[in-house]
């Protein structure tokens, strides 16, 4: 803005430019802090001490305790907290307490269940931020974190510090009843159950309880006959990943477990035990009718069908009914002959 006026005690009239009078005064008073890397200016020494820090990655503060370094004084105050286990702020629904407002305000939606934070591709939600970003990794195929031992790549390193144990054997959780050692926590906490008869699990169908949700999802495939494990070499379909992985072997010719007595080798655990008792003579199933023994769970359920009369086997064709599967299986063959034998007498 251009302003005319006349100064007093002379003669002559002068023309000013206030609008630049303003600014210069402005510039002249007001106080700058200037980087001496970059050369920004800043108003507030508070802007400038933390833009300074982007240049030096500096952390000014340092724990007396255990040497950690810190570049903002709110932070290295907030982690002393760990060595002083202080904490100040506590659930008001369950009691259990905090150092720091931000762990109580993430607890706390394990209460209300509140899962602001959601997937924009596949919709899942989450409680917290950072179980979000993780998550996207598996859409992504992101896997940052890889074993300096086998190379394997993991998308989290909480899975690679889990997964590391299998090479150094390590088992830090312990159970406090019966000392047994795990390598995961959540392997401990379904140990635990076993002391507790604790089954928070329940099928929705069948109101079945049980111990591990992973045992429920197995379970609930029973009734859906969900089976999406395949096999790449035949294509048979499983319900269980393990049970896939041991049917497997049957083309592989793979048999893992051995007997000590013989060294005679089994695809499975299971069949060795079985097996074992033939060295040991041992027969810890006995018929409640007869008294009769057997080494083997399976044979006494064989065996029982004689005084039930059950015949659980079922023929497909002709409905004739057999209590042990290998009679029917026998029996199947009379079908499968005439068919042949009807086939050769088209062909011809």
């Amino acid at each position: 803005m251009m302003v005319t006026y006349m100064k007093m005690n002379e003669t002559h009239v002068e023309t000013v430019d206030t609008d630049k009078n303003i600014e210069n005064v402005i510039q002249t008073n007001e106080k700058y802090f200037t980087c001496d890397i970059c050369s920004e200016k800043f108003s507030q020494k508070l802007l400038y001490t933390k833009h300074f820090h982007t240049h030096t990655k500096g952390k000014s503060y340092s724990c007396d305790v255990c040497g950690k370094g810190f570049s903002r004084k709110d932070h290295i105050n907030t982690h002393y907290q760990t060595h002083t286990n202080e904490k100040l702020f506590s659930c008001d629904v369950c009691g259990k307490i905090f150092s720091q407002r931000g762990n109580l305000n993430r607890h706390y939606q394990t209460h209300t269940k509140e899962k602001p934070f959601s997937c924009d591709v596949c919709c899942k939600s989450y409680s917290r931020q950072d179980e979000l970003k993780v998550h996207y990794r598996t859409h992504a195929n992101e896997k940052l974190y890889s074993c300096d031992v086998c190379h394997k790549h993991f998308s989290q390193k909480s899975n690679l510090n889990v997964h590391y144990r299998t090479h150094t054997n390590e088992k830090p959780y312990s159970c406090n009843v019966c000392h047994k050692d795990f390598s995961q926590k959540s392997h401990l906490n379904v140990h635990f159950r076993t002391h507790t008869n604790e089954k928070p699990y329940t099928c929705d169908i069948c109101h079945k309880y049980f111990s591990d949700k992973s045992h429920l999802n197995v379970h609930f495939r029973t009734h859906t006959k969900e089976k999406p494990f395949s096999c790449d070499v035949c294509g048979k379909n499983y319900s269980r990943k393990d049970e896939l992985k041991l049917h497997y072997r049957t083309h592989t010719n793979e048999k893992p477990y051995s007997c000590d007595v013989c060294q005679k080798h089994f695809s499975r655990k299971s069949l060795l035990n079985v097996h074992y008792g033939i060295h040991s003579n041992e027969k810890p199933y006995s018929c409640d009718v007869c008294h009769k023994k057997f080494s083997q769970r399976g044979n006494l359920n064989v065996h029982f069908r004689t005084h039930t009369n059950e015949k659980p086997f079922s023929c497909e064709v002709c409905g004739k009914k057999y209590s042990h599967k290998v009679d029917l299986k026998k029996h199947n063959r009379i079908h499968t002959n005439k068919e042949s034998y009807s086939s050769g007498v088209c062909s011809k």
